[in-house]
């Protein structure tokens, strides 16, 4: 199969809209974690807006990891992007591991079985370890290991730097004392995603020439 003669091929680069994805994470995954913590988090109702909420949070978070790794370019280093992405990856994973558990509750309730008060504690208390402590832990890992990327290669400015190391670290020893805490996270997120959005657009992407087949 030949390719027309006179076609080029451009080199893929990262549409500027999907810092957009930072936003759309933090304000979709505030809401989650804002229906889970108020009084009464086990309703049907905030369940069921948690549950419809996190999967397109979770799209968004992947897209948000696309962006900031494309930002790097060049000046990436295989072992600290090996972290951020794996810690972020991890994050993701206990966040949906933590809804299903959480879907689970809730097919249980409208099936109309009334499960045992140990298996419900057991759940709920499955479902505190999966978000406040695993998915938190992860969250912080990845704030501080692009931390240490931007400290490294200047990309962000320094009071991000310094900012993004104080809240994992609050993260990490605070994670357990509020659940509220949580909500740190997504601010940041929101944070890193608009001053992305406000760095000037990189440069048109160049064309390439189609290699010959013969």
């Amino acid at each position: 199969m030949t390719e027309p003669s006179g076609r080029q091929l451009h080199s893929l680069t990262t549409p500027r809209a999907a810092a957009l994805a930072g936003v759309v994470f933090a304000l979709l995954f505030a809401a989650v974690l804002v229906a889970l913590r108020l009084p009464e988090p086990a309703t049907s109702t905030r369940l069921r807006i948690s549950i419809v909420l996190t999967p397109f949070a979770g799209i968004a978070f992947l897209w948000f990891i696309g962006v900031v790794r494309d930002s790097l370019g060049r000046l990436e280093d295989r072992f600290f992007t090996t972290v951020f992405i794996g810690s972020g990856l991890l994050f993701l994973a206990m966040v949906f591991a933590g809804t299903a558990v959480e879907a689970g509750l809730l097919a249980g309730r409208k099936a109309g079985i009334e499960a045992d008060p140990e298996v419900v504690a057991f759940a709920h208390g499955l479902l505190l370890a999966l978000t406040n402590t695993y998915a938190l832990r992860m969250a912080a890992v990845f704030m501080m290991s692009l931390a240490t990327i931007w400290l490294r290669t200047g990309l962000m400015a320094r009071w991000l730097v310094v900012t993004t190391y104080l809240v994992a670290v609050s993260v990490l020893i605070a994670g357990d004392v509020t659940p509220w805490m949580t909500l740190t996270f997504p601010a940041w997120v929101l944070v890193v995603s608009l001053l992305m959005l406000r760095r000037p657009p990189s440069g048109p992407a160049v064309p390439m020439p189609l290699p010959d087949r013969g």
